[in-house]
């Protein structure tokens, strides 16, 4: 039968897995590094998995495809969920195979102070992944969070970045000169779907990083909500210029 269903482009696809986690038909998978339609007729041709998609690999077509089988999904799922009772969630396998794309909140002890000479400093990170690309747009640690949106290059040149920024915020971090990929839409989503109390934007001196500025205000103005942010520029020897 000719139906509608979703293709995914494995040139644009990047691998992050965001599709297959979304997809509760399990009608995606990840396949060497990248996501695959599995079996058409777990596919309901509703398009879960399309906003969860960073680089918009995927898409609707209309083409030869078997109906969609509600009866053998359903059962793929109570199947998956009887495996899953007796499989914690650290040994369950990550819908695209990679452990850098594994959600996880980052408890850390609440009373750490400065650290003495020699001693390795703490890191304040309270979450992974990091990248704007990776987070998906529901992730848990995203209610009620003050949000940092940092580039790259900034941990590097300012160098209390992690008690100065990071403390106490949950970090997204690009860099708009060298990702093809408008942030905006992700950070859009990012805002407008969660509890986000806050967003402190961090930025390079340099022209080109004036990209995530933008996208982050873009995505504060689209999201329709009215919250506080602040714009940080960090000099390329490490000083604060402007906040």
């Amino acid at each position: 039968m000719i139906r509608r269903i979703i293709h995914i482009d494995e040139e644009t696809c990047n691998g992050c897995g965001a599709c297959a986690a979304a997809c509760h038909e399990g009608a995606i998978g990840m396949i060497n590094g990248k996501a695959v339609l599995l079996k058409d007729d777990y596919c309901d041709g509703l398009g879960d998995c399309l906003p969860t998609c960073p680089t918009g690999a995927i898409t609707f077509v209309e083409r030869e495809a078997a109906a969609y089988d509600e009866a053998a999904v359903k059962a793929r799922q109570a199947a998956a969920a009887h495996s899953g009772a007796h499989t914690s969630s650290q040994d369950a396998p990550l819908p695209c195979g990679c452990p850098g794309t594994n959600v996880k909140e980052i408890h850390r002890a609440s009373d750490i102070s400065a650290c003495p000479d020699n001693t390795p400093i703490p890191s304040r990170l309270s979450q992974w992944p990091v990248q704007i690309k990776l987070a998906p747009v529901n992730a848990p640690y995203f209610k009620g969070a003050s949000l940092l949106i940092a580039a790259d290059c900034t941990a590097y040149a300012y160098g209390d970045f992690h008690n100065r920024f990071i403390k106490n915020r949950i970090t997204l971090v690009g860099c708009p000169k060298l990702d093809s990929v408008d942030y905006a839409e992700k950070l859009t989503a990012i805002i407008r779907e969660n509890d986000v109390r806050s967003v402190t934007i961090v930025r390079m001196e340099v022209p080109c990083c004036g990209g995530l500025e933008q996208a982050a205000k873009r995505a504060l103005q689209d999201s329709g909500k009215f919250i506080p942010w602040q714009v940080v520029v960090i000099s390329t020897d490490g000083r604060i210029v402007s906040e």
